[in-house]
């Protein structure tokens, strides 16, 4: 495969109309609609020629018997490794301002508009993967009954998000027992991140509970610690995605095996939650096709910008297919992100 330093000016430029006119078309481009859309200046026979060099370099391929050109993977990373974001429009702007305000104390609503809203704009799915917990402080915990064998215990975590879970019990506690337990709890482990409340558990409630049936409920959390605080391990309310009927509209999805391939996406969250997490510290990402981890994303495109306010951590951005206007969409992601981590600090 030929390196992209090595293609020439005019193979670059050739490269570029094919890319434009397939991302505005859905086409296959042919010598003469390059030649009459772009202006090269030079004549169809030549820029057939070019793109017979380019197709031989791996940067553009003909399906089936078409005589015109559509990009490869390689092709789009080409010119997505050249680009510059587009600004953003003053309607766009509006429109990400207006649905994110009056969000600020509700980071997955906050997440989940602003994967709804950027899906609208970019006519891609919008996707997000809420903060990253494990570093995040545990300020205070509460223990409420809320039936004979079952407990709810909630999170109040240092960055403003609270989060619930419940707790079985094998026997009937007093009330006097869930607060006890609830106070050396909050004792031993409030000001530490879960993820050291994780590695101590055992050490720090050892010789904790001076009656038994305390004693008995703090061994619960011992031996399910965890489970118990392991905030990130729900798939399904990890990722926020937008609205996949916007995507399904797009040519690339018109026949049922690609839709299928889209449905199965949708509904994978885990495997979704697996792509995005691994974004977190990243910045501005584009994985293109087949350069996406896992070989069931190979027909589409991630576009993806971290965001980070305080201990919080996350990423927002769009999938879709591997043909899009990736100036206009890297532009949207990062304004959305950086709006974002505002709201959230």
């Amino acid at each position: 495969m030929s390196h992209p330093d090595e293609l020439s000016e005019r193979e670059l430029r050739v490269l570029e109309a094919v890319v434009q006119s397939y991302i505005d078309t859905a086409e296959p481009a042919g010598s003469q609609t390059i030649a009459r859309q772009s202006t090269l200046g030079v004549s169809p026979a030549t820029i057939r020629s070019t793109m017979s060099e380019l197709e031989e370099k791996g940067y553009l391929f003909h399906p089936h018997t078409s005589a015109g050109r559509i990009p490869t993977d390689r092709g789009y990373r080409v010119i997505v490794d050249s680009l510059k974001a587009a600004p953003i429009s003053v309607e766009a702007h509006r429109a990400l301002t207006t649905e994110l305000d009056g969000t600020r104390a509700a980071t997955e609503e906050l997440l989940r508009r602003a994967a709804q809203v950027l899906g609208v704009l970019t006519q891609e799915l919008g996707v997000a993967v809420m903060p990253a917990l494990d570093r995040v402080i545990l300020e205070r915990l509460e223990l409420v009954p809320v039936a004979a064998d079952r407990l709810l215990l909630v999170f109040n975590l240092r960055s403003g998000m609270v989060r619930t879970i419940f707790v079985h019990v094998r026997v009937v506690l007093s009330e006097t027992v869930v607060q006890e337990v609830a106070r050396v709890l909050n004792e031993r482990l409030g000001g530490l991140t879960l993820l050291e409340i994780r590695g101590s558990l055992g050490l720090r409630l050892r010789d904790a509970g001076s009656v038994a049936a305390s004693r008995e409920l703090l061994n619960i959390f011992i031996a399910q610690g965890d489970g118990l605080f392991d905030l990130d391990a729900d798939d399904e309310r990890a990722v926020m995605l937008g609205s996949a009927s916007v995507l399904a509209e797009q040519p690339e999805f018109a026949s049922n095996e690609k839709m299928r391939e889209l449905l199965l996406i949708t509904e994978r969250r885990d495997l979704l939650k697996r792509a995005l997490e691994s974004r977190r510290d990243s910045g501005m990402t584009i994985s293109i096709g087949a350069e996406n981890d896992d070989a069931r994303l190979a027909g589409f495109t991630l576009v993806t910008s971290s965001y980070q306010a305080g201990e919080l951590r996350g990423v927002i951005g769009v999938m879709g297919p591997t043909r899009m206007p990736y100036d206009k969409v890297v532009g949207l992601v990062s304004h959305t992100s950086r709006l974002v981590e505002g709201l959230l600090a």
